[in-house]
């Protein structure tokens, strides 16, 4: 059940005794406290990708942005939304399916689960197995595994778009780039996934489309269509 909608009632007696002449009088107090929100944060570099797989049953509100995740997380559009309903004490859980959907750069990833830990709030991951907050006490060993964990991230980045930047070099010494004065500037993975053609190509893959059907589909070669694909499945 919500808790946008659930009130849980705590009932809290106060007895305060006003003595007359024949009896004395008990009053007693009922108080009423709203239970904090369990939410499930989602983030997709594009709203062509399925989040399927973060969806968390249970929760009480998803919160998803669709950018990429060198973004600060302070600086997108829902989550900033979700920091003002932390500010006012209004959520004690966040679930995430993996530390990435928090932010790919370490020293934003540890600023946010800092910032979250200050605020009591405890950052669940289903990937990692990480809880940071035990009984409302900060957890030593999720502390040092996001360090950890967060590291491996970026480095795992780093290494994709090196690995990018190394294959349009050898493209380059190939004659691969040649055009105007024979050599032109090597289109950016923005540039490519900005295309018409390109969304064309995502939208059936969205669709649950094979390799085969979105080629033909989008009047493009099999080879194309993987290259979307393997370029939306780092960017996740």
């Amino acid at each position: 059940m919500s808790a946008l909608f659930r009130m849980c009632l705590l009932i809290s007696f106060e007895c305060f005794c006003t003595k007359t002449k024949n009896n004395t009088i008990f009053v007693r107090t009922l108080k009423l406290e709203q239970m904090k929100m369990k939410v499930n944060y989602q983030r997709c570099s594009t709203k062509e990708q399925n989040n399927a797989r973060q969806e968390i049953k249970g929760m009480d509100a998803t919160f998803t942005d669709f950018c990429s995740g060198s973004i600060e997380f302070k600086k997108r559009e829902k989550a900033s939304k979700l920091i003002k309903l932390i500010e006012d004490g209004k959520v004690d859980e966040i679930h995430i399916d993996s530390l990435d959907r928090l932010g790919r750069n370490t020293i934003d990833l540890l600023n946010t689960i800092n910032y979250l830990t200050e605020k009591k709030v405890c950052v669940i991951s289903a990937k990692e197995g990480l809880r940071t907050l035990v009984d409302g006490v900060e957890s030593p060993l999720s502390k040092m595994m996001v360090g950890i964990l967060s590291t491996l991230s970026e480095f795992e980045l780093s290494r994709i778009k090196g690995r990018s930047m190394d294959g349009i070099a050898i493209a380059k010494e190939r004659g691969a780039y040649k055009g105007n004065g024979n050599v032109r500037v090597a289109e950016s993975i923005g540039e490519f996934m900005s295309k018409a053609s390109t969304k064309l190509i995502k939208k059936h893959l969205s669709q649950g489309y094979s390799l085969r059907a979105t080629a033909k589909l989008s009047d493009c070669s099999t080879g194309k269509v993987m290259k979307v694909k393997k370029y939306l499945e780092n960017l996740c």
